[in-house]
């Protein structure tokens, strides 16, 4: 295994490819991701490599076989909690990503005290009644918070459905806003990584304060 870059190596290369001043907004952020399946894992691992400074990861689940087709897990990870064993693989991907995995199952009693410290809350879950409880909450306890959603990104359906709106101020949602998991093909792996991709954009360039009309 080759050597570890230093830490000054590692942002010297984040700076040469956004810009001291937009890596400096990245790497002062921190992003809790909330579900880390299909959609969570992925949009993790773009932030990782983006050099956004600190994740907070939450999801009570474990890796399953089922999981490996479209989540960024390894066949090695089968049985582990998916924050911790998430947490693992990012730290391969960026060594000096600060990290907060969570091993538990958000409820509107305890989501309070494990979102206080995030500057954007991103919405990762797999059922429509956890998606609505996070969303709820987030938009009245937290109205200061960014919050990106998503909502439709099963079957085989066209990739170019999926897009990115402003709901309100400070609320995104991503997805086509229609196909649902329990529909037909389900859920496949390159139309969730499409989904996740524009969480994880849309979080980037809401960082660096670039906004949907």
């Amino acid at each position: 295994m080759g050597l570890l870059p230093t830490p000054a190596a590692w942002q010297a290369a984040l700076e040469a490819r956004h810009g001291q001043a937009l890596q400096a907004k990245f790497s002062a952020a921190t992003v809790a991701i909330c579900g880390l399946g299909g959609l969570g894992s992925h949009l993790a691992l773009s932030l990782a490599r983006a050099g956004v400074g600190k994740l907070i990861l939450l999801d009570f689940d474990r890796v399953d076989l089922t999981n490996l087709h479209r989540q960024q897990y390894k066949a090695s990870q089968i049985g582990q909690p998916k924050a911790l064993a998430l947490a693992d693989n990012l730290r391969e991907a960026n060594p000096y990503l600060a990290l907060e995995p969570h091993v538990v199952r958000l409820t509107e009693d305890n989501l309070a005290p494990l979102l206080a410290e995030a500057t954007l809350v991103c919405e990762a879950f797999d059922q429509a009644e956890a998606k609505a409880m996070l969303v709820n909450a987030v938009l009245e306890r937290f109205p200061e918070k960014f919050l990106v959603a998503a909502s439709g990104m099963a079957g085989l359906g066209s990739a170019n459905a999926i897009t990115t709106r402003r709901v309100s101020r400070r609320f995104y949602l991503c997805g086509d806003g229609v196909s649902d998991v329990a529909d037909g093909l389900g859920l496949v792996a390159s139309r969730v990584a499409v989904c996740a991709g524009h969480q994880a954009h849309m979080v980037l360039r809401l960082l660096a304060e670039e906004y949907e009309p």
